[in-house]
């Protein structure tokens, strides 16, 4: 299990068919893009467009680092 990703969300069971080199999210993606609609949702009204250029890497920065901390608390 990679430390930095928490390993895959959904691994598949041992002798399970894959296509070569997709072993599907990784754990820490899967936290990133369930935090990302409470990050948005922590906004003031609808978000529809960036309001200002970067707008868009910052909330998913935050996803991320907070995706970071959970993996950390997780003793990953």
């Amino acid at each position: 299990m990679e430390k930095d990703t928490g390993g895959t969300a959904f691994p598949l069971p041992l002798g399970s068919e894959t296509v070569e080199g997709q072993e599907g999210m990784t754990l820490r993606d899967y936290f990133a893009a369930k935090l990302l609609p409470a990050v948005i949702g922590s906004l003031n009204g609808p978000v529809t467009g960036e309001e200002y250029p970067g707008d868009f890497d910052h909330y998913a920065e935050c996803s991320y680092r907070m995706a970071d901390a959970m993996l950390r608390a997780r003793g990953q």
